[in-house]
């Protein structure tokens, strides 16, 4: 991953990280980590701006990007 940031004020999401390389997104939450794939560069910057990043998940890359998981 190219930038990893811990949200500390978010309360259901712990760390976000972005690779430019795979287009690939990280979502760590406390029950495990989603990775979001063929993400564009600016849907992650707009990521990294939203208020609420439980919210963007939910919103934006649920709906729109194909995801896998590993556990915690």
């Amino acid at each position: 991953m190219d930038e990893i940031i811990l949200t500390p004020e978010s309360s259901s999401v712990r760390a976000i990280a972005y690779s430019k390389a795979t287009r690939e997104l990280m979502v760590r939450f406390e029950s495990g980590t989603y990775y979001y794939l063929e993400v564009p560069a600016r849907v992650w910057r707009e990521f990294k701006a939203a208020e609420s990043k439980g919210g963007f998940v939910n919103d934006v890359l649920k709906p729109l990007f194909d995801v896998r998981s590993s556990q915690a």
